[in-house]
This record gives structure tokens, C-alpha cells and sequence, in this order.
């Protein structure tokens, strides 16, 4: 979604073919602290994995994970370096881009190896990872659906910039949330 924001407590916001001005209301505004804490959380893991700091990686880290992947199975860098399988992969965010919800998006480059990669964390109220979703070398696009939405009509609103600097065609994947 496309928003301006002119004040602390207004805002532009498209709704249907217009725009409209909005008064934030206090759940919106605590919808944004909540969803900066999400990104908080997400931005400590990743500071944990480059210091290598297990104790705090699994403090954050469910011990359930859900895990998906999405690329060469040579590229599951994030997997083999929580179990120790890798220790010369650095996971540097280019972005710690957005969050929807629950859900915060990141994303990066390693240059060594020209590989482009994103990350979707979903992290809890209280701070704790549940699942991840990892995109390698792929030109991911967002989009949300909501109960009202039009079916034929899901409106991207984010995508990944970084792809183009692989050098190569990759694929694009269609996240919805």
C-alpha cells in the first residue's frame, strides 16, 4: 500500500480509485511499535549470527523452526550454519525492509559468491522466531490478500531489489501474506 505520511497522526491512504486522509488511531499506532519490535528482534539474530553467538541465536530462534527454502539446495547457507555444518557464510542485510504483520522482510548480497538472497521472519508478541522463509537468487515479490480483497486483483507491495545484481535471469516467486 502506497502511503504519505504528512503528519504524526495523518495520513494518505488509497481506497478504492481515490485517496482519503486518515486519522492514525491508537491500535494503528501500536501496530507500528509492535511491528518495529519484530524488526528489532530480527536485526538482534542477525547481529547474533555474525558474532557467532549461539546462546543468543537460540534464545531467538524457536526450537520448532519452520524452515522453507527456495533455491539451489547448495545455497542453504542459514540451515548449515545453525548446525555448524558452515562457518564462512556472512549473512550481511542489505535491508531490513519491511514488516506486514508479523512477518519482516530482509534482504541482502554476497558478493564473494554473486548470489542475491531474502529472508521473511515471522516473529512472535514475545519476541521469539517461529519461521523462516528463505529466497535465494530469486526476484521475490509480495503481495496481501485480506478477507475483502478482489481475487483477481492482489497488489504487489514489495519486492526484492537486489536480484539484478547477480548477473543472471533467476526466477520470480509470488509471496502472499
Amino acid at each position: 500500500m502506497c502511503v504519505e505520511v504528512v503528519c504524526e497522526f495523518e495520513l494518505l491512504v488509497p481506497v478504492g480509485v481515490g485517496l482519503k486522509w486518515v486519522k492514525k488511531t491508537d491500535r494503528w499506532i501500536a501496530a507500528e511499535a509492535l511491528e518495529e519490535s519484530y524488526k528489532a528482534v530480527v536485526s538482534a539474530f542477525y547481529e547474533a549470527l555474525s558474532a557467532r553467538d549461539a546462546d543468543k541465536i537460540h534464545r531467538i530462534l524457536a526450537p520448532d523452526l519452520e524452515w522453507w527454502f527456495h533455491g539451489p539446495p547448495s545455497h542453504q547457507f542459514l540451515m548449515r550454519l545453525l548446525t555448524g555444518d558452515l562457518l564462512d557464510f556472512e549473512f550481511h542485510p542489505h535491508s531490513i525492509a519491511a514488516a506486514f504483520g508479523n512477518i519482516v522482510l530482509v534482504e541482502g548480497f554476497d558478493h564473494l559468491r554473486s548470489i542475491a538472497w531474502v529472508h521473511a521472519w515471522t516473529v512472535t508478541d514475545h519476541g521469539i522466531i517461529t519461521q523462516v522463509r528463505e529466497y535465494f537468487n530469486t526476484d521475490l515479490t509480495v503481495t496481501r490478500i485480506g478477507t475483502n480483497a478482489n481475487a483477481l486483483h492482489c497488489p504487489s507491495v514489495w519486492e526484492s531489489s537486489l536480484p539484478g545484481r547477480v548477473g543472471k535471469s533467476v526466477p520470480g516467486v509470488v509471496l502472499a501474506i
